[in-house]
């Protein structure tokens, strides 16, 4: 990377500005991630900006994983999109989806990193945040339970229904399962995301037809657990959330264990997703990768999915040689796919730019698990982002800001990891 920030910048001024996005996102309880392109608010960026909220208003923090929550539905599924006012810019609404949870929501959930950032809310004040964490230590564990029961495979591996629900869009990961979708039918629709972002950044029209395509199939089958599972040709072993899972239950199990809480049978759910992400090993590539559940066909995509073996607590020191190609090969942080992958495309969406929030979880589980190169991604992402401001994502080979503008989670992250120093 060229003219490196001196390690004694002042960032004082970022710093107000990543508080000035928070609170300018802030939609009174629940965040969004930024305005117009996402009005919503989304599962997994709103537990970041929890984490972010954290850094200059505890109390404002604990209250965006509690909204978060007001919308989990009976079967302990937490959505990953709270409709909590209308707002006709956005497709597919409401409507669309046809749900009947408490709060008008989507029908599928995101990665529970919101149970492993509430823990971590808990240790900034244990005083402000005992009661408040065990009122919601209930429903946390029966989210954790509930991927257990609908979203493990034969092989222990945790499986996403839909390319949204494991956040990665458009990831080369779920390339297989969505050619064998047949998307006659799917209707007339006007997306609305291009109208906010440059097309050449978001998914393509052949994604987005399949994508609705698994939304209706879901909505008509009125959004049941088991059916949705039955004969879906879209199911996909998937590193991102059985990482955060096992990430997410093992804090969960440390802090239920300290406060006192009923932590019955966790640590056997636990010793079963340990052994479970022995399924995502790809023995043929030598790194841990997605696999098409109704085929076994993998992905052979190194992702940045792949690097998140470290946060869920696995030693994995064969993936550190892998970081580091990565690393030589992007100058700005962790990309999303690696960059001599042909399929790399370095601005958009989930098949090449570097996202600062899978930066800091892959930062911090390799500096945790002794990875050195833990804290090289520290200084990359602080790097970018205090170049580039406080955008979606980036291209990880120029640094160029990409996406949607004023992005909660970029800014949480500085304000949480990126912006501190090592």
């Amino acid at each position: 990377m060229t003219e490196t920030l001196a390690a004694d910048a002042d960032f004082s001024d970022r710093d107000a500005a990543a508080r000035a996005i928070l609170t300018g996102n802030d939609r009174g309880g629940y965040t969004v991630p930024t305005a117009g392109l996402y009005p919503y608010q989304w599962n997994w960026d709103s537990a970041f900006a929890s984490l972010g909220f954290a850094q200059f208003d505890l109390e404002r923090a604990w209250r965006e994983i509690e909204t978060l929550f007001s919308g989990q539905w009976e079967s302990g599924q937490v959505p990953h999109i709270l409709f909590h006012k209308p707002d006709p810019g956005y497709f597919p609404g409401p409507d669309v989806w046809g749900c009947t949870g408490p709060i008008p929501s989507s029908g599928i959930t995101q990665p529970p990193v919101a149970l492993s950032f509430a823990t971590r809310l808990l240790a900034a004040d244990p005083a402000l945040g005992a009661a408040r964490f065990a009122a919601l230590y209930p429903k946390m564990r029966k989210w954790a339970e509930w991927f257990l029961r609908w979203r493990r495979d034969e092989k222990g591996a945790i499986f996403v229904v839909h390319p949204w629900e494991s956040g990665r869009d458009n990831a080369p990961d779920w390339d297989n399962a969505m050619d064998a979708i047949d998307p006659q039918g799917v209707g007339y629709y006007e997306r609305r995301d291009t109208q906010h972002v440059d097309a050449s950044m978001r998914p393509t029209k052949y994604d987005y037809d399949r994508y609705i395509w698994l939304v209706q199939r879901g909505k008509a089958l009125e959004w049941d657990d088991a059916r949705l599972a039955q004969d879906n040709p879209f199911r996909v072993a998937d590193p991102t959330m059985h990482f955060i899972l096992l990430r997410a239950l093992r804090d969960l199990y440390a802090a239920g264990e300290a406060q006192g809480l009923d932590t019955a049978g966790m640590a056997e759910q636990l010793a079963e997703l340990e052994a479970g992400a022995q399924a995502l090993w790809n023995p043929g590539m030598g790194f841990y990768d997605s696999y098409n559940c109704a085929n076994g066909i993998w992905s052979n995509a190194l992702t940045n999915a792949s690097f998140l073996c470290w946060f869920a607590g696995l030693d994995a020191p064969e993936m550190a040689q892998h970081l580091s190609r990565v690393l030589d090969a992007a100058p700005y942080g962790v990309p999303s796919l690696a960059p001599f992958d042909p399929r790399f495309d370095a601005r958009r969406y989930w098949r090449g730019p570097t996202w600062g929030m899978m930066n800091m979880m892959i930062g911090e589980g390799a500096s945790e698990r002794g990875v050195a190169l833990g804290e090289e991604v520290r200084k990359r992402t602080r790097e970018v982002i205090a170049r580039y401001g406080f955008v979606e994502y980036f291209d990880p080979m120029t640094g160029a800001a990409a996406g949607g503008k004023a992005f909660t989670w970029t800014a949480a992250v500085w304000l949480a990891w990126a912006g501190k120093e090592g």
